[in-house]
Parts: structure tokens; C-alpha cells; sequence
């Protein structure tokens, strides 16, 4: 409640997710494939078994592809950054409820679909997210262009799979890649 202000009265009698969820995410017609913001997030609530094994677009990987000159890649802040053609502001209001985020991704998902096919955007969102900058450390900000061969070789190996990606990306690029293991973590995730 604190998050959302969504109070128990008001999902007093909504049906329970599982009961409901292979309706929303398969109704009637085609569908090529679903899509959000962060799709990982939602992948983890609707899984094959609810959505038929319907492929995914995130939009935050394919946001990197296609507008890597942005400094970031949220979706509110896609959002202002590229205003979007159509988006009418307070629809897309408050941000972080279900309906407007969806409305706002729509029109980020619109405009990809204009710069890109829907068979790239599905192939760059099935890869870890190709990240246009170091996120964070002493070498936050630069391009991974910008970084020596022995950083990239550090960042090849690094625990976070988009950080990895990058830094391979790169690597292979100059032809200096070569493949690594990575050291998985004892404990595996909860989720």
C-alpha cells in the first residue's frame, strides 16, 4: 500500500492471478509477441505456462539498440527524452501503475517497431541487454570503446550478465575476445 496506494478493499474481490492471467496474456487472434519495460520483471509473473510461449520485447534492451546516444534508458525517462509522437502527458500519469507505464511502453514499443523489425527486436531482447556505457566504477559513463582491452577483460567476467555482454560485445568487435568462464555464485537466486 505504501508503494502503489492500492488498499485491500479495492482487490477485496478480484480474482486471483493464476485464475486469470492465460486470458489476458492469450486472447483471442494473433499475437507475435508481448512486450514491456524491464520484460524480465514480468517474465517472472507471466510465464510460458500463462502466455502459450509467446515471445518477448523488452523495450529497455532494444531502447540501447536503437538510441544508444541517450543517457538513460528508463521508461519515464525515455519518455521525456525522446517525447514520443502522440503521447498525451497525463495518460501516461502516475507513472509506475500498471495502465500508464503500459501506455508509455506502447509508444516506446511504436517507435521501435518503426526503427527496427520485429524479428531484431525479438533477437536483441532474447541477449543480456548491450549496455552503451559503463553503468558505475571509476570508468562510469565511458563508452566500452573508450576502455583498454585489459578493462574489457575484467568486465568480460563480471557477475552481472549485461555488464558481461558489453564488455564481450567490444571485446569481439576488436577481435580480441576470446571466451571465459564465469564463476557462478555458490548461492543460486531465490526467485
Amino acid at each position: 500500500m505504501a508503494v502503489h496506494h492500492i488498499l485491500d478493499v479495492q482487490v477485496a474481490d478480484a480474482p486471483f492471478w493464476k485464475e486469470i492471467a492465460a486470458s489476458i496474456l492469450r486472447p483471442p487472434g494473433r499475437i507475435d509477441a508481448l512486450a514491456a519495460h524491464r520484460a524480465a520483471f514480468e517474465q517472472r509473473y507471466c510465464t510460458p505456462r500463462f502466455t502459450g510461449g509467446t515471445p518477448w520485447i523488452c523495450t529497455w534492451k532494444c531502447a540501447m539498440r536503437v538510441w544508444p546516444d541517450l543517457p538513460r534508458f528508463s521508461n519515464q525517462m525515455l519518455r521525456y527524452q525522446r517525447m514520443p509522437s502522440g503521447l498525451v502527458h497525463e495518460i501516461g500519469l502516475p507513472a509506475h501503475r500498471a495502465m500508464p507505464d503500459a501506455y508509455v511502453t506502447a509508444h516506446h514499443l511504436r517507435d521501435l517497431l518503426n526503427a527496427s523489425s520485429l524479428l531484431q527486436l525479438l533477437s536483441w531482447s532474447n541477449e543480456p541487454g548491450l549496455l552503451p556505457r559503463v553503468p558505475s566504477g571509476p570508468d562510469r559513463g565511458k563508452g566500452w570503446d573508450r576502455l583498454t582491452d585489459e578493462t574489457l577483460q575484467k568486465f568480460a567476467r563480471d557477475r552481472d550478465a549485461d555488464i558481461r555482454f558489453s564488455a564481450q560485445t567490444e571485446l569481439r568487435r576488436r577481435g580480441e575476445y576470446t571466451e571465459q568462464s564465469v564463476v557462478e555464485s555458490a548461492q543460486k537466486s531465490f526467485l
